[in-house]
């Protein structure tokens, strides 16, 4: 199989961009790996790069070639080096791949003088790569990075027995348009990140990714470098729990100063084992694990799991760096350094990989955790709760395997149900989102996030600027994404144990029975305050109950038996509960009176639940301080108990609202054949000609206008003067009364300065506001004379780029408290109509919206359609990383938005932000 560029004609006129180039969207480089486990290095190409390119090109064979010039080709000419390497990185741009130092591959496009928007795009991959999946890497890559650029569509020309490329192009997902002629083919395609295409790329990446982290679970062979006879250290200590795992493979402990450990030799070298190694375990000092790693790569291991620390989280990055070179270099994949093992419990391979005292019982869950200390707590706390892990892996530094990587093995793991995540930092978020969104419709991620309080620091000249933080973007980035987010480890085990052992409810209806009043009200106030509902049994449920059950209990829901309850009468209520149509999930709570009968009523629990048709999502509490029964965690099927209702009540309401994203509708990005993409994009870039400042610069209020006007977004009729009769002139034309404003670089709240004035109207009024608006600063530049709109709710849209989130679209309540309130509601963009519509739920003064107490309604349809407008806004013109929409005016419904006042921000950054690719259809 081959995958080659088409014909790309050397007609490009050689740029002078300095080496490395001003504006290289160094933001694009990304680690990739192929089917067969090796990892490489996509990025941007660089000048320098002409020497490597030179010989990429000489290395190519008389097929490869042929199929990309036209003709057999060996070298390349002095100007076609420059042409295809000095770039201007938005109309002509080019990826390669990098492996141990040499280009394998390279794909480029370049913007069509007859066709603006439409680019020629091509392909090379070298002979000893072909079909590892690099053709569809790159064609994903130039087609992400092309939206980012305006470019809306991809011609490229090939012979018509290059099979291979167009399959690339058709297994993608892309919609092909092709031509013969004369034996070679035009194919167009658009580069919209569409659902198949989105669908294509994500199957891609989980099989290379799976596959290469495989040799991490399932072996065929372990070394351990750093094996030791003294039990208590750390290298005895995993070596030991290898062997006493039962390791279904060949253990081979490798230290040079003992010839046993275990009663097994070692060897000095990892290179001296005689046979293939998959996996090695490192152990060793960290001055000396460079070098073991490098003696791994040259044995050809497909694994490494560094368990030393003294990398990056003591500073030296230098050799952390230094082994990520060698593994990528080598094909190989790395966890840690700096972590405490990982291991799998599946009885195929019974792997022990970790030096913790802990052996978890085999189970569904699958864990990951940033923190080795941390990682010993939650085995040992997942062994005294009964959970059982399928796999566990302490991440380290992560400086190669990542969570990412993990969800992405775990995503098709048989043996994994359900998937925790401790999560001290991403490394790249908006790939966690399109990972997380996909595999959590099958499998409930959940996560604990710390760092909850580090709001992200940053020098805030917006609202909307001020309003965004670190958490705020992680909370929209778990929400979108369908994760669990919980705020404490005790919250991440409630929630595990319940969806490890039982189905996500189908309703937030709570069925409650208890022998005792006071838990059971304890119990109803969490529910309820959870957001959960503990409805009113029917009057035929209630009879049901009243047959069998003591005068004196209360069968309205909750049901309490009195303590006076037994073992017969628990099993027929609660058998009663888990067949009634009018709840969802049943929490049966007991308080054992006396040491006497206690495990007969857990055993009439157990076998209720046993005999029911599990339609119902069950949980327990048991409230004593002895703890569980083994009636209830040592047999049989397994359901949650929990030591308080308190916590049930938070772990049931953690699972209901996973239900109901899984309901609910992925929606679509919606796409308004109306906007003038080309006409906001030429303000964008005048006003940005010359520009150096990495700040960015605010648009002028002019530009600002035509901005949000070229889509659909509306604001008053304005004008800029420089004199009171100017402003006295136009207010007279306009007809109504105005508002006042100046205009200054360094007034960014022009009312805390005295440079607004509202209301105003008259020649005199007018002149007397312009005098005091234009001294309210020394800087004045002119003053804006703009509409007054005085009816309407006030509302706040806006957007702020987060360093690693991308941008962060917001709503909230408007005016100049939004910041003390603080009523707004964040997402990550892009947005979704679904999306978009429950952002303006979401904030508590959208109720304002809907005539609250007799006061007017508000244009509820408008706020989201120019929520949405923004998103598209934000998604064609990447330069806007500050946008601020506040005060926006809703008028009546049906009378839509006007935008009072309007600040963007924008720099000169071509690529700067990875699109987050939504994989959901747009619709017009």
């Amino acid at each position: 199989m081959s995958d080659h560029e088409g014909p790309m004609p050397h007609t490009d006129v050689p740029n002078t961009v300095a080496d490395p180039p001003a504006g290289y969207p160094a933001e694009w480089e990304e680690d990739a790996v192929l089917r067969d486990g090796r990892s490489i290095r996509v990025r941007p190409i660089v000048p320098s790069d002409a020497p490597a390119l030179q010989d990429f090109v000489a290395s190519l064979s008389t097929e490869s070639a042929y199929k990309r010039f036209f003709s057999v080709k060996r070298a390349l000419t002095p100007s076609e080096l420059e042409a295809f390497t000095v770039l201007d990185y938005r109309h002509r741009m080019a990826f390669v791949c990098i492996h141990d130092g040499d280009i394998i591959a390279v794909g480029r496009y370049r913007e069509l003088e007859d066709a603006p928007a439409i680019a020629e795009v091509a392909f090379t991959v070298g002979d000893g790569y072909q079909g590892n999946g690099i053709g569809t890497l790159l064609l994903f890559r130039l087609t992400a990075y092309a939206r980012t650029a305006s470019i809306s569509g991809f011609r490229a020309h090939l012979f018509a027995d290059n099979h291979a490329m167009m399959r690339v192009f058709r297994n993608a997902g892309f919609q092909l348009a092709r031509e013969i002629e004369s034996g070679v083919y035009t194919v167009d395609f658009p580069t919209t990140a569409s659902a198949a295409v989105a669908e294509a790329e994500g199957e891609a990446e989980r099989r290379a990714t799976a596959a290469s982290v495989m040799p991490f679970f399932y072996p065929q062979s372990v070394a351990v470098i750093g094996a030791s006879r003294d039990a208590s250290s750390i290298g005895g200590r995993l070596m030991n729990n290898l062997i006493n795992g039962d390791y279904h493979g060949p253990v081979f402990p490798v230290n040079p100063r003992t010839a046993y450990v275990r009663s097994i030799p070692t060897h000095a070298s990892v290179l001296d084992i005689p046979v293939p190694i998959d996996l090695a375990f490192v152990v060793v000092p960290a001055r000396f694990v460079v070098d073991v790693v490098r003696d791994c790569a040259a044995k050809g291991v497909k694994a490494v799991c560094i368990i030393s620390a003294g990398f990056s989280e003591t500073g030296n990055t230098e050799d952390e760096d230094e082994l990520l070179r060698i593994v990528r270099s080598a094909g190989m994949r790395m966890v840690g350094p700096n972590c405490m093992g990982l291991l799998n419990t599946d009885p195929a391979v019974s792997l022990d990989g970790q030096f913790g005292p802990i052996v978890p019982a085999h189970g569904n869950v699958a864990m990951s955790s940033q923190s080795g200390a941390l990682g010993l707590a939650i085995l040992d706390y997942a062994n005294q709760l009964g959970i059982g892990i399928s796999t566990f892996v302490s991440i380290g530094n992560k400086a190669d395997v990542s969570a990412n990587d993990l969800l992405l093995f775990w995503e098709d793991d048989p043996n994994t149900d359900v998937i925790l995540l401790y999560v001290e930092s991403f490394g790249n978020p908006r790939r966690f989102a399109r990972i997380a969104r996909r595999i959590g419709k099958s499998k409930p991620i959940i996560a604990v996030k710390s760092g909850r309080t580090a709001a992200g620091a940053r020098a805030a000249s917006s609202h909307t600027g001020s309003l965004a933080s670190l958490d705020v973007a992680v909370d929209a980035l778990f929400d979108q994404a369908g994760v669990i987010r919980v705020g404490t480890l005790e919250d991440l085990f409630d929630v595990t144990a319940l969806l490890a052992n039982q189905k996500p409810p189908e309703g937030n209806r709570v069925g409650i029975l208890t022998n005792a009043g006071g838990p059971a009200i304890l119990a109803v106030d969490a529910l309820e305050s959870n957001g959960l509902e503990v409805p009113t049994f029917s009057e035929d449920v209630q009879a049901q109950f009243r047959e069998f059950l003591s005068a004196d209990a209360a069968v309205s829901n909750p049901v309490d038996m009195i303590a006076a309850a037994g073992p017969d009468e628990y099993r027929r209520a609660l058998s009663e509960m888990l067949s009634c149509k009018e709840v969802d999930s049943v929490i049966a709570l007991y308080i054992p009176a006396s040491s006497e009968g206690s495990q007969e009523v857990a055993s009439a629990i157990r076998t209720a639940f046993e005999e029911s048709d599990h339609s119902k999502t069950f949980l327990t509490v048991y409230m004593n301080s002895a703890g569980a029964p083994e009636e209830f965690t040592g047999r049989g099927e397994r359901f949650p108990v929990f030591a308080f209702p308190e916590r049930a009540a938070r772990a049931l309401a953690k699972a209901v609202a996973y239900t109901e994203w899984l309901g609910s509708p992925e929606g679509e990005v919606v796409a308004f054949p109306d906007i003038d993409r080309e006409a906001a994009r030429a303000r964008v870039e005048i006003a940005l000609a010359g520009s150096t400042d990495d700040d960015g610069i605010w648009l002028e209020p002019a530009d600002v206008d035509a901005v949000l006007g070229a889509y659909g977004l509306a604001v008053p009729r304005s004008a800029i003067v420089t004199s009171a009769d100017e402003a006295a002139a136009f207010a007279r034309d306009l007809g109504t009364s105005v508002v006042l404003k100046v205009v200054s670089p360094t007034a960014v709240h022009k009312s805390d300065v005295g440079g607004i004035a509202l209301d105003v109207k008259g020649d005199d009024a007018v002149r007397s506001a312009y005098a005091s608006v234009f001294g309210a600063v020394d800087d004045a530049q002119g003053v804006l004379v703009q509409e007054f709109v005085s009816d309407g709710h006030e509302v706040l849209i806006g957007m702020v780029e987060d360093p690693n989130f991308g941008p962060l679209i917001v709503f909230g309540l408007g005016g100049v408290f939004v910041e003390l309130i603080g009523d707004v509601a964040f997402r990550i963009h892009p947005l979704t109509d679904v999306a978009a519509q429950t952002m303006v739920r979401e904030v508590k003064a959208a109720k304002l919206l809907d005539g609250y107490r007799g006061a007017p309604p508000g244009d509820v349809d408008a706020v989201v359609e120019s929520l949405l407008r923004l998103s598209a806004m934000v998604e064609d013109l990447p330069e806007i990383f500050e946008l601020d929409l506040n005060p926006v005016k809703v008028g009546l419904p049906g009378d839509g938005v006007r935008i009072v006042d309007a600040r963007i921000r924008v720099r000169n950054v071509v690529g700067s932000w990875i699109p987050a690719r939504t994989d959901m259809p747009s619709k017009l």
